[in-house]
């Protein structure tokens, strides 16, 4: 196994064909199939599936993948830091489900390196995506929430990951409404009273579980409700529909404007938002910073 070997499976997975990347790594396709193959006899496993249609990973090939990019941006920081001397981009990506404080933690961390070349990502996505994404290393850190409904599926499935969850903080839920909402000014709010009010849901897409809801109460029998799939589409919900959410009720109105607020459900049920990250592999110096930037949001959490 070498290291070209695994940048050209990175390389075919990326491309979705073998003939684009073979272009992509200035290299003809007949050398890029037996050195593939060759690999492929190696390890053991079939990487790829070959078809009429084109080429896709196994299910096999997906772990192999991740574990492949891992030890080629590992390659690359240790070239970097001691061939460039020194001269390379700050790597990091983080995934999370639909939380504007953790899109305002990211943006703090960027602020605070102050450096002239960087390589970040955000994904604000599904449940599924985010696990996908830290267990397939294509995120280092991924923000979601557990509670007493969805935690033994999640854990479950972190396991069978390779995952591991870090508790961040607890707090009780709140529907998340527009201050025109006629039930913005009360002090608690009741399921049944909000039930006249169209319930507001992140779309999960073909992983459409109630365990992967990324609202509370998923199986409640709401009589109405509406699917979208971004957060700015949902605010627009919030005024045009009186919708509501529920959610841990932190509020970043440097992002989302200061046209919503939170109001306690009328429950003592509690969400817990923590992190995954991949077993075993410590936190980077940046996944850190991050991690400290979102715990500085226990301090907003309502009572």
């Amino acid at each position: 196994m070498t290291l070209n070997q695994l940048k050209y499976v990175i390389q075919i997975a990326d491309s979705n064909s073998m003939n684009e990347a073979a272009k992509a790594l200035f290299i003809s396709q007949p050398s890029l199939s037996a050195a593939v193959k060759d690999l492929e006899e190696e390890i053991g496993i079939d990487i790829f599936v070959r078809s009429n249609r084109g080429i896709s990973l196994t299910p096999e090939g997906e772990t192999f993948l991740g574990y492949a990019r891992q030890v080629t941006q590992q390659y690359e920081l240790i070239e970097n830091r001691y061939i460039n001397n020194g001269n390379y981009k700050k790597r990091f990506s983080v995934s999370m489900q639909h939380y504007t404080f953790a899109v305002n933690a990211f943006i703090e961390v960027v602020k605070s390196f102050g450096i002239d070349e960087y390589d970040f990502s955000v994904y604000e996505t599904g449940t599924a995506t985010v696990i996908k994404n830290v267990k397939d290393f294509k995120s280092e850190v991924g923000i979601l929430y557990l509670n007493d409904f969805n935690r033994d599926v999640l854990t479950k499935l972190f396991a069978e990951n390779e995952l591991s969850f870090h508790k961040l903080f607890d707090c009780h839920i709140y529907a998340y409404i527009a201050k025109s909402h006629p039930l913005a000014n009360r002090e608690k709010v009741t399921l049944e009273e909000l039930a006249e009010y169209p319930c507001l849901a992140f779309d999960q897409g073909a992983n459409n579980s109630f365990y992967l809801a990324e609202e509370l109460y998923s199986t409640y029998n709401y009589k109405r409700i509406i699917h979208a799939c971004d957060r700015a589409t949902m605010l627009n919900l919030f005024i045009g529909m009186n919708g509501f959410t529920l959610c841990s009720g932190i509020i970043c109105e440097d992002l989302n404007g200061d046209d919503y607020c939170a109001v306690r459900l009328d429950s003592e049920d509690l969400m817990t938002i923590g992190y995954i990250k991949r077993k075993g592999i410590p936190l980077s110096p940046i996944g850190k910073l991050y991690i400290e930037e979102v715990e500085k949001y226990k301090n907003m959490v309502l009572d």
